[in-house]
């Protein structure tokens, strides 16, 4: 008797476990059918990112090879086509380029579009290595034009610590001061730059200069000493995907370690 109770209690608990199953089966398999969806579309996410980085990767360097070779209308529609890239490292250089590209017609014009260009590559970069130096390159370009509050509006964000050009930001506003006639201010700027622990050689030397140029009441031509700071090598960027560097006034360099 006690076996036979026990085979009915075992399959009343099979019958049980059997409808438990049938009734969960369609939940369990739309989960599996949701997460397999969601694994297939971050998948496939990033395999068109990839295709996009490195189509722009591609256009990008050729635009430098065509440039390298003297070529400038080639390379500027590979970066113009680029520029409309979904990836954002490589549409912000392709800007800065066309940027540099207008800044060296010269004229009012250029430089504003040229501005323009640099500050849709500061809106479209993924992060302040790229940005801080389209913004770096728009103070650059109006350094001796633009009024001085525009132009320290400009630096003065990238000044923070922990921005990445900071040293080279300082350097142009305390150019900017001694070209407007505040030699105190510049001097100022200079101290800050020659004790910074993050500058480079070159710039020290250039603030120790200005400072004994001050000092010795001699800062006149001052405007001549900021068209030598604007061609100053300011930092150089090097691009994803290990395309070639690209320096900030859009003069390419051989790659190398940062």
């Amino acid at each position: 008797m006690t076996d036979l109770f026990e085979e009915v209690e075992e399959q009343l608990r099979s019958d049980r476990y059997r409808t438990l199953v049938r009734k969960a089966a369609p939940w369990v398999l739309a989960l599996a059918a949701a997460a397999l969806a969601v694994a297939l579309g971050v998948w496939g996410w990033q395999q068109y990112n990839q295709q996009v980085t490195g189509k722009a990767s591609e256009q990008y360097s050729a635009a430098l090879a065509a440039l390298a070779q003297g070529d400038e209308a080639k390379a500027v529609q590979l970066w113009g086509e680029v520029a409309k890239s979904p990836s954002k490292a490589y549409k912000s250089l392709a800007l800065m380029e066309l940027g540099a590209a207008k800044l060296a017609g010269g004229k009012p014009e250029d430089i504003k579009a040229a501005v323009s260009l640099f500050d849709q590559a500061a809106a479209a970069s993924p992060d302040d290595l790229i940005g801080d130096a389209a913004r770096l390159k728009s103070a650059f370009a109006i350094l001796d034009t633009a009024p001085f509050a525009e132009v320290e509006g400009r630096l003065s964000p990238l000044m923070k610590d922990g921005h990445p050009y900071r040293v080279q930001a300082r350097e142009a506003l305390a150019f900017t001061k001694l070209m407007k006639g505040d030699t105190a201010g510049a001097r100022s700027d200079f101290v800050v730059v020659s004790l910074l622990p993050d500058a480079p050689e070159s710039a020290r030397q250039r603030a120790k200069a200005a400072m004994d140029l001050i000092d010795t009441g001699s800062a006149k031509g001052v405007a001549a000493a900021v068209k030598a700071a604007q061609n100053l090598p300011p930092p150089v960027l090097v691009a994803p995907g290990g395309t070639p560097m690209l320096a900030p006034q859009g003069q390419p360099q051989a790659p190398g370690p940062q």
